[in-house]
């Protein structure tokens, strides 16, 4: 079966770990968003929460993958987009969530929802990217990384602070992902025919680079 191959599995770990990446201030979100819930009504809001959180980002990525099986060039966007985001997350910018809290239950869970849904774009475009086509292993994927972060997101934070080698080994990933991304573009195929590993290795030294001299360029001013 499929489902039980080499392949799929390793296709479902890279969407777990670009999942887990790209998701770090979902949980601090969600921890604003119940602060001033009593305790009982708090489990009640990051579990139905999660839920249209979970919902929400499945049809933002069959919507996606559809739009990606139609729109030329959409793959070729989507891997530059993911450049940056590679970039970015290697950079070392910290942007503080201003999440409103919640005194009840139902504004809680709205909060949960909304904000994870505008906070996720990126998680979306990468999951689909790591994923290759396959809408059956984003669904594996989210189903195994949302539960995760929401419950487990403060201990990864405290893995990655302290080895920060995760942190570019996975955005290595994700430039490997977005170069996956980029030779997969119908338009781009018939001229980079032969150089699909070049590029994906220079998608991966492009991210690195470009974030090692931008944190050396900060030091200095």
């Amino acid at each position: 079966m499929e489902f039980l191959e080499l392949a799929t599995w390793i296709a479902i770990g890279k969407i777990i770990v670009v999942d887990i990446l790209l998701a770090g201030d979902n949980a601090v979100v969600i921890g604003m968003a119940v602060s001033k819930l009593r305790p009982e009504l708090q489990k009640r809001a990051i579990l139905w929460g999660t839920f249209g959180a979970i919902a929400l980002r499945f049809l933002f990525a069959t919507i996606l993958m559809e739009a990606l099986s139609l729109i030329p060039a959409l793959h070729l966007i989507g891997g530059l987009v993911l450049l940056w985001i590679s970039i970015h997350l290697l950079k070392g910018d910290e942007e503080d969530a201003n999440i409103e809290s919640k005194d009840s239950l139902r504004g809680a869970i709205i909060t949960i929802i909304m904000a994870d849904a505008m906070m996720s774009i990126d998680n979306v475009l990468g999951v689909v990217a790591a994923a290759g086509g396959h809408l059956e292993f984003v669904i594996v994927g989210m189903l195994i990384t949302v539960p995760l972060l929401i419950f487990g997101s403060a201990i990864f934070a405290k893995v990655i602070e302290r080895y920060p080698l995760i942190l570019w080994a996975g955005g290595s990933l994700l430039g490997w992902v977005s170069g996956e991304m980029i030779v997969e573009d119908p338009l781009l195929i018939p001229y980079i025919d032969g150089y699909q590993l070049a590029i994906k290795i220079g998608a991966v030294l492009f991210v690195v680079v470009v974030a090692l001299l931008i944190r050396k360029s900060r030091k200095k001013a």
